[in-house]
């Protein structure tokens, strides 16, 4: 009886706990819809939470009448073909990496990882250069292949790789498979929950980069969500400091990110988990 009752204090302190933090991670976000439905008189009052008569076309404004959808047009565009790049570079890249032997496969890793404690602003004036020489700058391609290889994805494809036993690899190669067919029709399947959580998490991040696309593109028709929310809701834009509108448009900027973990958060908390898809 006593380690019973026990057993369900601890457990109620962990959902206690658990659910605390759930409101925590949660309120940003709750406060901003709220927001979005607000005057703006009301967001900038910090007594009021709850909006008195929401504004429902704040919402309205922000889709129909602001370039915000093209901002997510362009985004989801950039992100999509940045992560399939990644993807087939990172898996060709871990495959020679793991399963194939050659001279120097070590101090390769060790160099790639070595790059990635390179502070992320180091890398913009010699990429900056770089585009500009090849008349790239303010354009998607400038865009796409800047980011074309991931040194994360490069890591976290490795564990799971690591993972698939090598005498399946052998086989593959004993029944005629080559190293292509190997890696797509074999390697991948079986750590897709890796590939998955590496895509969702690149996704994420191409799709809320700033800092790099304002340097390299300045035609507001190419914007980025992030960039686009600054220049156009903020920076003397058309609603100026309208901050229920800001928080309207980050509030739809971010939709397309809530409905995309959705239907992959299965495989993304496999993957973190260490899940490669293959059972023992």
């Amino acid at each position: 009886m006593e380690r019973k009752f026990s057993g369900r204090i601890a457990g109620c302190i962990q959902k206690i706990v658990l659910l605390t933090a759930s409101a925590v991670t949660a309120f940003p976000f709750l406060w901003m819809v709220l927001s979005a439905l607000k005057t703006k008189e009301e967001v900038m009052d910090v007594n009021v939470f709850f909006p008195a008569d929401p504004q429902w076309q704040n919402l309205t404004e922000v889709i129909f009448h602001s370039p915000i959808v093209r901002y997510i047009g362009n985004s989801l565009y950039v992100s999509v073909v940045t992560v399939a790049i990644q993807l087939v570079t990172g898996a060709m890249l871990t495959y020679a990496l793991v399963f194939m032997r050659f001279r120097g496969r070590k101090a390769l890793f060790a160099i790639i990882m070595g790059t990635y404690m390179l502070p992320t602003a180091a890398t913009y004036i010699p990429s900056y250069i770089i585009l500009a020489d090849l008349n790239l700058l303010n354009t998607y391609t400038g865009l796409i292949i800047s980011s074309a290889v991931s040194i994360f994805g490069i890591f976290l494809l490795r564990q799971a790789f690591m993972q698939v036993p090598a005498g399946l690899i052998e086989a593959a190669k004993m029944d005629g498979a080559g190293h292509w067919k190997t890696l797509w029709k074999i390697i991948m399947p079986m750590t897709k929950s890796s590939f998955i959580t590496f895509g969702l998490m690149s996704f994420i991040t191409c799709y809320n980069n700033y800092m790099w696309p304002s340097l390299i593109t300045d035609d507001t028709n190419l914007s980025l969500v992030s960039q686009g929310l600054r220049q156009f809701f903020i920076e003397g834009g058309a609603y100026g400091t309208n901050w229920s509108l800001v928080m309207a448009g980050s509030a739809v900027i971010v939709l397309p990110l809530l409905i995309l973990f959705a239907f992959t958060q299965k495989w993304f908390i496999n993957g973190i988990g260490g899940d490669t898809g293959m059972k023992g």
